[in-house]
């Protein structure tokens, strides 16, 4: 590694004039960047992570008051016109947005776009030389048929693939300087891992320096040499991503790690919540930024020994090489754990606890329930020209008191599955069953709101779901007026629910804007449990919140469901969050389960190739961790419902289907296969070859194929290990298969 940095950011301040006043959102960032390594830069939202970045590009307007040095190899940045930017700005520090859909023009082909890039910097560039960068470009980054699809519009690709065209565009000059904020936030986790490997690859390719920006401390402790923890503006601690992830020296740091549900762990555990909100940086911050939300201070405990000025970035003695943390007790937090610091509530027990789940009342039944919506063509005169298959025969049961998840990639029919249960629908193609009744009864009046009281929701953004005309009060008392309750037992439940999800009684009054997002995902809670309903869906209900918050919220639920008997139905995309909060799991893909059962079962010992490739997929906050996983890259993308492919949906995508014999390929592709279950366990698959081995002899014939049971490997161990391709169902127990 070169002793000059690539990129030397020195001071840096940002500030916005507003009609508040002034916003201090960046407030002195300090850091070098070298070819070939990555920066992590995390925190929560309004940390300033984004602003930095946005800063180094120059793409902040000239009303931002931008102070402090940025260099990129000795030459200074800040100060330059947009013009002179421009210069460096693509081609020498380019960058990866956040959303692919709104940083691509919709009006423009992909080629166009990749072509502009190309020819901004390289003014002798042949139309012809722009066309083969471009498809070598789409190539790198893992774009089938790259030649034809730079002809294709942007609303053509999937999220996945809009985002490895951002990858092209930025990567197109071979820039020093790469600068990702948050590339994965809006993927799902087996496009996640396509990307993060594309991100690689283009680094071994260019030998830039990466800044990554994100919430995910998985993604970060996989890729990140070294990482910088922000809070109120201000790095607090910036260390090598083993010592962090080991050794952290902040009471921030320290609460982050202990917030993040890890999916590696079977344990249940409560999550440490970071009780409070980051500071309202119009205000000048006196002090610790972090005191009024630091464990250590609310115990009364010694944590800064001048409250009046903020404690400055230190190297803290025993954390390892290069370790600053601006806590003036440090040194004394480099050995502790969350638990030690933050008040964790105690894991909840239910009477549920112990009564098998066989003896509990079923709360709800699905049985073969399937929605599809007609694709219709034409102006005037509408034709059916197909059927989207959205779901396409599912079965399930939630018992009391359990949790109950769906998980899989978006499109698979998760949400509209949770959708057709509450609608209540009697044209439903299958049966629902809500505490014994049927939809198809034609229950009506009361008998229908009975139905409709016993299902309540908890819907993904906490912002959207509360109409910002009402107060608090009148958000609550909705559901209750409905359901025809006096005006006086309505105040004194309404007083009682503001306790049960531990918000201030005296709020009430007011409207949703006047509070943190953590605050409204709890009215959204509450407002759900107004009517003692015996069943609560929940639709990725902690997806909008930052970490710190969303520990508190699924502490919440978990307690909640312990003291009221609730059962669950949650959809999510986070099995980190699946695995801490669930007791029974369903994947779903095209519309189909292919695995459920037990959580442990499911996490632990995945059958179906597609759960392992989830499973595999998923980033573990611990680098150590990180770098001895082996990660199922699933080529492609999702299919759509309407082209679902004939016989075993996943077959097209599956690592085991393309080496497997013709013979037995014939079998995937001809007829779905049944749900099997495994022995006397609650767990049950849809899979023809769950435990086959299959191994390319590579040694005589690259080509040849053979296919071979577990039971009849004539390999050994070794033999197989270092064979060329290997699809292990062995190593089930891990979630990987070696491919």
């Amino acid at each position: 590694m070169s002793a000059n940095p690539v990129l030397s950011v020195k001071d840096l301040n940002v500030s916005f004039n507003t009609e508040n006043g002034v916003v201090h959102a960046v407030r002195g960032i300090n850091f070098d960047l070298h070819a070939g390594k990555t920066l992590g830069i995390v925190g929560e939202s309004g940390s300033g992570k984004s602003v930095a970045s946005m800063a180094i590009m120059g793409l902040h307007p000239t009303t931002a008051d931008i102070t402090g040095s940025i260099q990129y190899k000795g030459k200074e940045l800040l100060g330059l016109s947009d013009k002179e930017m421009c210069e460096h700005r693509g081609k020498d520090i380019a960058m990866i947005f956040q959303d692919p859909l709104s940083s691509l023009t919709p009006v423009y082909t992909i080629g166009d776009q990749i072509g502009e890039v190309l020819k901004v910097h390289n003014k002798g560039m042949s139309k012809q030389a722009i066309k083969d960068r471009s498809v070598e470009l789409m190539r790198l980054v893992g774009i089938p048929d790259p030649a034809n699809r730079l002809k294709s519009f942007p609303h053509e690709f999937s999220g996945g693939m809009r985002q490895r065209v951002m990858i092209a565009m930025a990567i197109a000059n071979d820039p020093a300087v790469l600068i990702a904020d948050e590339p994965t936030t809006a993927l799902d986790v087996t496009i996640q891992a396509q990307v993060l490997e594309v991100m690689e690859k283009a680094q071994e390719e260019t030998g830039a320096g990466i800044i990554m920006i994100t919430h995910d401390l998985g993604v970060v402790a996989g890729m990140a040499d070294d990482i910088m923890v922000m809070y109120a503006g201000k790095p607090v601690e910036i260390a090598r991503a083993e010592d962090i992830y080991t050794r952290p020296a902040h009471p921030y740091t320290i609460g982050l790690l202990g917030a993040v549900p890890r999916v590696d762990r079977a344990d249940k555990v409560s999550l440490v919540p970071i009780d409070g909100t980051p500071p309202n940086l119009l205000n000048e911050v006196h002090g610790c930024s972090f005191r009024p939300r630091c464990p250590i201070a609310k115990s009364g405990g010694q944590c800064c020994k001048d409250v009046a000025e903020e404690p400055a970035l230190r190297l803290i003695e025993g954390a390892g090489e290069g370790h600053y943390a601006a806590a003036d007790i440090a040194e004394q937090l480099v050995d502790a754990r969350p638990e030690d610091l933050y008040p964790v509530p105690e894991v909840p027990e239910s009477k549920y606890d112990s009564i098998p789940r066989e003896e509990r009342p079923t709360v709800l039944e699905v049985k073969n329930l399937k929605k599809h919506f007609p694709l219709l063509k034409g102006a005037l005169v509408k034709r059916r020209v197909g059927t989207v298959k959205a779901v396409n025969g599912v079965s399930f049961d939630i018992r009391e008191g359990e949790c109950f998840s769906i998980v899989g990639e978006s499109g698979c029919g998760k949400t509209t599955t949770l959708l057709e249960i509450m609608e209540f629908n009697k044209e439903t193609d299958g049966d629902i069953l809500v505490n014994g009744s049927s939809v198809h009864d034609g229950l009506k009046g009361s008998e229908l709101l009975k139905m409709r009281k016993n299902q309540q929701m908890v819907f993904q953004d906490p912002t959207g779901a509360l109409d910002p005309r009402f107060t608090v009060y009148e958000v609550l008392a909705e559901p209750l007026e409905n359901q025809g309750w006096k005006k006086k037992d309505i105040q004194k439940r309404v007083i009682e629910l503001m306790r049960t999800v531990g918000l201030q009684p005296d709020h009430v009054n007011r409207f949703p804007n006047q509070f943190s997002g953590g605050q409204r995902q709890r009215i959204g809670i509450a407002r759900a449990l107004a009517v003692n309903p015996k069943l609560v869906a929940l639709d990725e209900p902690v997806s909008a919140l930052d970490v710190s918050v969303q520990a508190g919220v699924i502490n919440l639920l978990e307690k909640l469901r312990a003291d009221l008997g609730l059962s669950y139905l949650m959809v999510a995309h986070d099995l980190a969050v699946v695995r801490h909060a669930s007791d029974r799991v369903a994947v779903m893909y095209l519309g189909r389960v292919v695995e459920i059962g037990h959580v442990d079962q499911v996490f632990d010992n995945p059958i179906h190739p597609y759960t392992r490739a989830l499973l595999s997929a998923i980033p573990v906050p611990d680098p150590e961790v990180e770098a001895s996983r082996e990660r199922i890259i699933l080529e492609g993308d999702l299919p759509t419902p309407l082209n679902a492919p004939d016989g075993c949906p996943f077959s097209t995508r599956c690592p085991i289907f393309k080496l497997l014999p013709e013979e037995k390929q014939k079998v995937c592709t001809s007829e779905h296969p049944a749900m099997s279950r495994e022995g006397n366990l609650d767990h049950e698959y849809a899979c023809y070859f769950p435990n086959e081995e299959v191994a390319i002899v590579s040694a005589t014939n690259p080509e040849a194929v053979v296919g071979v049971s577990q039971d009849e490997t004539p390999w050994g161990d070794s033999a197989l290990a270092a064979d060329s391709t290997v699809a292990d169902s062995s190593a089930a127990g891990e979630g990987s298969i070696r491919a």
